[in-house]
């Protein structure tokens, strides 16, 4: 990667940032971050990352994920991740890129291929998370999008081109079967996806994976399979990670009510919910709740 490419970048990013991560240009994000705090969980949602400096680890079931300057991250499936900075301060904060990805755009760059224009892929379906070293032409086109944050007259007709750009670049790229597969409506991702919305609306009521399998028209096996390639876990673990979530989330403003939030996100047991939830967060309920409710924490997706 050229030096000279990655400064125009952190320069880029540091000038543009705002605390809220959002930009002039629709689908794009800068994140400032200058300190490294521990874990935390959140969704990734369907996302490009590059980060310029820095460097953030996310883990998603048994895998774990770190991601530092000049390297990108891709995410095609909405998942419950958690991820902490590894190498954030004041001095030095990690700066980074998103842009959201969007499904139909990635379909209308496949339908506009030529033959042979794209890699083929293997069979089964494709992790939901992947992380590669970002190439020039990739990092080029990020840049030039940013630029335009300094080009009002022309960002409105030149973003759209160049995210297309991006797009293509990642398509075409190493981590190409991850993203191609978010604009496969009957792909094995797709079918997963389909699932994971399906569980995410419906984490507080059982359901039997069959079922499950059966709305996404696979087989229950073919189902486990793809659901655990894309995930890195079962569905039931997948909901129970929903789950946890949810409640941390409620407990913020209800720290006093652990049982009727265990309740409310579907656990029937209070004890099973506490033991739980300390598992997955290293504390109690309330104890949790309380010290969330004392910090002032940033936006906690997979961007850097």
């Amino acid at each position: 990667m050229t030096p000279a490419l990655l400064d125009e970048f952190r320069a880029l990013l540091e000038r543009h940032a705002r605390p809220d991560w959002t930009t002039a240009i629709d689908g794009v994000l800068i994140s400032r971050v200058d300190r490294s705090d521990p874990s935390a969980p959140s969704m990734t949602g369907t996302v490009l990352a590059v980060i310029a400096q820095g460097a953030k680890r996310l883990a998603l079931g048994d895998r774990v994920y770190e991601y530092g300057a000049g390297q990108y991250l891709v995410a095609s499936v909405d998942l419950p991740v958690t991820g902490h900075f590894v190498d954030a301060s004041p001095d030095r904060p990690a700066l980074g890129f998103g842009l959201t990805l969007d499904p139909s755009a990635v379909a209308d760059l496949l339908l506009r291929a030529g033959p042979g224009d794209t890699p083929r892929d293997a069979g089964g379906a494709p992790p939901g998370i992947a992380v590669s070293d970002a190439p020039d032409a990739l990092l080029d086109a990020v840049v030039r999008l940013l630029r335009l944050l300094d080009a009002p007259r022309d960002r409105t007709v030149l973003a759209p081109l160049v995210q297309r750009e991006i797009l293509w670049r990642l398509i075409t790229g190493e981590q190409g079967a991850t993203v191609r597969q978010l604009g496969l409506a009957d792909s094995g991702l797709s079918h997963v996806a389909r699932a994971v919305g399906w569980i995410r609306e419906h984490y507080a009521q059982p359901f039997k994976v069959a079922d499950v399998a059966g709305l996404c028209g696979m087989s229950v096996s073919a189902f486990h399979r793809n659901f655990q390639a894309v995930t890195a876990m079962s569905p039931i673990q997948f909901q129970k990670q929903i789950r946890l979530q949810e409640a941390r989330v409620l407990l913020t403003t209800h720290p006093h009510d652990v049982t009727a939030v265990g309740r409310r996100v579907g656990y029937d047991n209070a004890s099973q919910f506490s033991r739980e939830y300390r598992r997955q967060f290293g504390e109690a309920p309330s104890k949790d709740a309380a010290r969330l409710r004392d910090e002032a924490r940033g936006p906690a997706g997979v961007l850097p």
